[in-house]
């Protein structure tokens, strides 16, 4: 019986692959993929917003996910639905920190040949120390994910966890530098057709977003606006308000990947209207702007 759900883990993880291009695979769950703005670092050419707004250097940030899984089918994800489902058991935090690592190192690898990379740069992508953990399904399923933000900051990185706060006792339980709750819907009946999740999972959201005014680190609110279905500032305020996190970051849906199957491309914001609604927001909640990027369409906002 073990020998079937081995090669049936095989079978998926080997379909994940042709789906996932790009992505190094590490151990039985877990993966690291160079983002857009690290490539871009590397040539000079730009930099992620998280760099604009929180000071991390792109060409250092290692993106990686410890769980090929979710338990959410939301309609504006990107990513491919179809992810691991049953697995043979969990790898441990230090085993996913050093493979991680090296799974970075081979995909900076690519880089030696390209014309005009900077090299002072390519060597410190090298040491990578800020850790994004979010990347492609959701975190908290990963049984260990405390002891995975505490084993890459034993190792010097500044560890930021994206969440969707459907497992209120595993935010609870971690500290990262900075955790996110990533929120498109307000309310319990958005919550089922945006998210398609469970209607009962709402009251796990709830909590978590509570779980964020407890906290002692820096903590943030992710609104993806999506036009025409969830872009009503006073829809958010209220959760704003109860949950006092540091910063909100107000971002407009983009329509890349599996999205396109099931939004349009009307449902990505204009920049402009990202601006609008955060203004509109901020009017609401008390909280300030304190910073853009138009290229991203992306505003921040930051409690008094």
């Amino acid at each position: 019986m073990q020998n079937v759900q081995n090669e049936q883990n095989t079978q998926k993880m080997q379909k994940l692959l042709k789906d996932l291009k790009g992505y190094q695979i590490v151990g039985r769950h877990s993966a690291v993929k160079t983002c857009l703005w690290l490539k871009k670092s590397l040539k000079d050419e730009g930099y992620c917003y998280k760099q604009k707004f929180y000071g991390i250097a792109s060409h250092r940030c290692l993106q990686m996910t410890p769980a090929l899984q979710c338990n959410l089918h939301c309609i504006h994800c990107w990513r491919p639905l179809e992810l691991l489902e049953d697995l043979s058991g969990w790898d441990f935090p230090d085993y996913i920190v050093e493979e991680s690592i090296k799974a970075q190192h081979r995909l900076l690898s690519g880089f030696h040949g390209t014309a005009g990379v900077n090299k002072r740069k390519l060597k410190e992508a090298y040491q990578p120390n800020q850790v994004a953990i979010s990347l492609i399904g959701e975190p908290t399923l990963y049984p260990y994910l405390d002891g995975l933000v505490e084993e890459y900051v034993k190792r010097g990185f500044t560890t930021f966890v994206v969440t969707n706060g459907t497992r209120p006792e595993m935010v609870e339980g971690i500290d990262p530098y900075q955790l996110y709750v990533s929120l498109t819907a307000y309310s319990r009946d958005s919550y089922i057709t945006i998210n398609r999740g469970k209607a009962e999972e709402w009251d796990k959201i709830l909590r978590s977003l509570k779980l964020l005014s407890e906290k002692d680190g820096r903590t943030v609110i992710r609104l993806t606006l999506i036009k025409g279905v969830n872009m009503k500032a006073e829809n958010f305020a209220e959760h704003i308000i109860k949950s006092q996190p540091t910063f909100v970051e107000a971002k407009a849906y983009m329509h890349l990947g599996y999205s396109r199957l099931r939004l349009s491309r009307d449902a990505m914001p204009e920049h402009q209207e990202v601006r609008e609604f955060s203004e509109e927001l901020s009017r609401l909640t008390g909280y300030r702007i304190a910073d853009e990027s138009e290229i991203s369409r992306v505003v921040l906002l930051e409690r008094d």
